[in-house]
């Protein structure tokens, strides 16, 4: 029995998402359904991408690795939000609630690099079209994605261990529908500022300066696109650098906003609408936004039709 009370002492309870809506259920039915159709199509992506042997270049190997943290990231946040809202059981252990973050974290700073990389390996692409076999090896690309995780996972283990050994003398209500830094830190009771600074330092390191590398990048390519004597050229150039363009503001916006102003400058409800437009919403445009603006996509997605309508 004492076991008992004291795991629940040291339970979460998690408010959920904007639990003052009337129609939380079908605000909730919308969210599953989105996370259905991100699920799916990141999965379609990574399969067509593995599958068709044209796809196996630097730039389809770093979409695949997008596609694969979308789905993880989703997939840490949505299905303990759905149980429990439909079990009506709010609350998560001290556990499961490091575990969420971790992941979470882990997703999210791994996004950052993987974005940077993606923004390198079209630069070289247009500016400097016959080195880029040799600089963006398959090789070469695949060492890079493993320091992309690896950074990721120890960045996300350091910022998830130190928050959670933080006291909490009051509620342990989080209000928001899954584990985030910024948001268990205004549970403690103790004075977080130095560790509200190390999140401001990392959150430049991991979001500021990947994002200035890729405006630079794209400043860059433009600036050859301008130049180029070639109709097409352009227009293939620019319609593939507009898609990463797309999937970078929307990712890096709304965590911009969130890790470099999270003290009190905005409110659980502006926290719940980035976090769900960031975290659930992206991860469902961006299959839609790689494969209906990519002629390679489209030309792998109709011949996995082909072959499954033929056999």
């Amino acid at each position: 029995m004492l076991d008992g009370n004291k795991s629940l002492v040291t339970d979460f309870i998690l408010v959920g998402l904007f639990p003052e809506f009337w129609h939380s259920i079908v605000l909730n039915s919308l969210i599953i359904f989105i996370y259905i159709l991100a699920f799916l199509g990141n999965i379609l992506l990574i399969v067509l991408i593995w599958r068709d042997s044209r796809l196996h270049t630097s730039m389809y190997i770093l979409l695949s690795q997008l596609s694969l943290i979308d789905l993880t990231l989703t997939s840490t946040i949505v299905p303990k939000m759905a149980s429990n809202f439909f079990t009506g059981k709010r609350t998560i252990s001290w556990i499961g609630c490091g575990t969420q973050s971790f992941f979470f974290l882990m997703m999210g700073m791994s996004e950052c690099l993987i974005l940077t990389l993606m923004a390198y390996d079209r630069y070289v692409a247009v500016c400097n079209p016959l080195r880029y076999p040799t600089i963006m090896s398959p090789r070469f690309c695949l060492h890079m994605v493993a320091a992309c995780w690896t950074g990721g996972s120890i960045s996300s283990f350091i910022h998830t261990v130190y928050p959670m050994h933080f006291p909490i003398c009051g509620s342990r209500e989080i209000h928001h529908f899954f584990c985030e830094v910024p948001v268990l830190i205004k549970l403690s009771c103790e004075d977080t500022s130095v560790y509200q600074s190390v999140v401001v330092v990392t959150s430049i390191v991991l979001l500021v300066v990947p994002f200035s590398l890729i405006t630079a990048s794209y400043t860059l390519i433009f600036l050859t696109v301008l130049h180029m004597n070639s109709v097409k050229g352009r227009k293939k150039a620019l319609a593939t650098c507009s898609s990463h363009l797309t999937v970078v503001s929307l990712f890096f916006g709304p965590n911009i906003f969130i890790y470099m102003t999270f003290t009190s400058s905005h409110s659980p409800e502006q926290d719940q609408v980035l976090s769900v437009f960031s975290n659930i919403l992206t991860p469902m445009l961006n299959p839609l936004i790689y494969s209906l603006r990519n002629k390679e996509v489209v030309a792998a997605l109709r011949k996995l039709m082909e072959r499954y309508v033929v056999s």
